[in-house]
């Protein structure tokens, strides 16, 4: 097998770590270097994993963490050694995983964000689903998001977790003006169609659509995107023994209450 590092050479000691993993694999018999690669060893953070995705689209990426909380890069450094000794061994499973659009063209793993871009606006917004009225909404935006991002931007904003194979997705409003407005999850088939409106008479707003973080479109009053599952999928490599509830409970704390 042969892997392939990309590494965020930003963060600190990361050039030092890829020697010495070069070195680790090498010595477990993978082969190394910057040509063709059957697997994507990411080393940073959630970001450095997302554009290792985007670049490598159809090669399977493995995430090693040198970031903060790190759900795709969710090997942590204490195991890097033993991840790579499971990839040489073939101890590992591909997950493949959804992807999200908007307009046919810019796919993202995690999400597609609808957002204003003047700080201190409320956006309006209209969402329909499958060419059905779901909500007039007044909010900081929109967040649509795959099982996989739904523990990244959409659960800061008050979204829930989905699992790797829920088939759907989950609409988050970022700070609705109603209280009554919530996150409203969905099969992944359903086909959604955004429309900015007017703020107020005369005070145009310009919306912001963006694909994993990166600015892919903007709308001016009365135009629209559409937002649907991508035909496009990511290869996850999942080391033997990974468990998606178990990364949860260690990245979010849920260790149960602390009273006795």
């Amino acid at each position: 097998m042969r892997i392939r590092f990309q590494v965020n050479g930003e963060k600190p000691r990361a050039a030092e770590l890829e020697a010495t993993l070069s070195e680790k694999a090498r010595a477990l018999g993978l082969e190394t270097g910057d040509g063709d690669a059957d697997v994507i060893v990411a080393l940073g953070g959630d970001g450095t994993f997302l554009r290792t995705v985007r670049e490598f689209s159809d090669l399977p990426v493995l995430g090693l963490n040198l970031g903060g909380l790190g759900y795709l890069s969710s090997v942590e450094e204490r195991d890097f050694a033993a991840a790579l000794e499971r990839l040489a061994a073939g101890r590992y499973r591909l997950s493949e995983r959804c992807m999200i659009e908007a307009n046919g063209r810019f796919a993202a793993l995690n999400d597609i964000v609808l957002t204003r871009e003047m700080s201190g606006h409320l956006t309006r917004l209209d969402l329909e689903a499958d060419g059905r009225f779901v909500a007039h909404y007044m909010a900081d935006g929109l967040i649509f998001a795959t099982p996989t991002g739904s523990t990244a931007y959409s659960l800061a904003a008050g979204g829930p977790v989905l699992m790797p194979d829920s088939g759907s997705f989950v609409v988050t409003p970022m700070n609705p003006h109603a209280l009554g407005i919530r996150p409203l999850v969905v099969r992944d088939a359903v086909r959604f169609v955004v429309t900015a409106r007017s703020r107020t008479a005369g005070n145009t707003m310009k919306i912001g659509v963006y694909a994993d973080g990166e600015n892919v479109l903007t709308l001016d009053e009365g135009e629209s995107v559409e937002i649907a599952k991508s035909a496009k999928t990511a290869k996850l490599v999942e080391l033997e023994g990974y468990d998606p509830f178990g990364v949860l409970a260690r990245k979010l704390g849920w260790s149960g209450s602390n009273v006795k």
